[in-house]
């Protein structure tokens, strides 16, 4: 795998990769990096300019750094410190893909400071190898690589943000269970889920909800998905979806409008999520609801 300064962490731009930014936000980005390296193209030494998780969903290749050299395949992580040497080869096989999520020191020490058990900001070790624990997110990451990176802006922080809490947790040396949240923090969310009811048809950034509640990202993020059950990617698209049936069950108005109305980026979006979560299209919806054949 090779690597572009200003996408994915690494020095130098090798002509045997395609990369592509998916996303990126205040301390974090993702790039989807496709990458055409053979056994006859000779390795070559890279830096990482920024601390590095990268999802392999396809390929195969060796990765060396100080740690000392460890095979990636698919379900692999590889996890790269912030100004550490590496380089990549390809001596067994053409190409790989990865989901790569890259953020600032200050960023990813305030998501290890919000992860229980964690006690460091680097990675003692430069590879996670495929298991159980990491499974969603690479289901995540290789979903977002095939659906060409048109996953909403809040869903990729979450995902990224959720990536690097969970390598750290994976990492941490004695791990602790998570806290029961307090009153004072479920009440805090409580605050959120209103803000996001009262709002969905917003943008509604993660910073922006975590601030309303006087929380980091990451640690706002994880105590929402304990005390709702949800992400609020999740919770925001569920509340928009429930509204649209709401609207489709009462009245008429072109789906199209209604899409923008809620917040939907554009209508495929819009049918897309409707038709996972109910099983018809909108528009099939509103002509079961209102009593019509079709």
């Amino acid at each position: 795998m090779v690597r572009a300064a200003d996408d994915i962490g690494g020095s130098g731009t090798p002509p045997t990769a395609a990369i592509r930014r998916l996303a990126g936000g205040e301390g974090w980005r993702v790039s989807d990096i496709v990458c055409h390296a053979g056994p006859l193209h000779r390795a070559f030494e890279e830096r990482h300019d920024a601390v590095s998780i990268a999802v392999v969903v396809a390929g195969s290749f060796t990765y060396r750094s100080t740690h000392g050299a460890v095979a990636l395949v698919p379900g692999a992580v590889m996890l790269g410190n912030l100004g550490h040497c590496f380089e990549c080869g390809h001596e067994h096989e053409v190409g790989d893909r990865c989901i790569a999520f890259h953020y600032t020191a200050a960023a990813f020490a305030e998501i290890a400071a919000a992860t229980p058990g964690v006690t460091r900001e680097d990675f003692p070790r430069h590879r996670l190898p495929p298991m159980t624990a990491l499974a969603g997110l690479v289901a995540a990451s290789a979903a977002a690589a095939q659906d060409g990176g048109a996953t909403v802006g809040l869903a990729w922080e979450e995902l990224a943000l959720t990536a690097a809490g969970r390598v750290l947790g994976l990492l941490a040396d004695s791990p602790r269970p998570e806290r029961r949240p307090s009153a004072r923090d479920e009440k805090r969310i409580a605050a959120a889920v209103r803000l996001i009811e009262a709002r969905y048809a917003e943008p509604l950034p993660l910073g922006a909800l975590a601030a309303s509640c006087g929380m980091s990202r990451y640690h706002f993020l994880r105590l929402f998905r304990q005390v709702v059950g949800a992400t609020p990617h999740q919770y925001l698209l569920a509340t928009r979806l429930r509204q649209a049936a709401i609207a489709l069950r009462t009245g008429g108005g072109p789906i199209a409008a209604l899409a923008f109305e809620l917040g939907f980026g554009d209508l495929s979006t819009f049918n897309a999520a409707f038709r996972r979560s109910f099983a018809v299209s909108p528009s099939a919806y509103r002509a079961r609801s209102l009593g019509r054949a079709g």
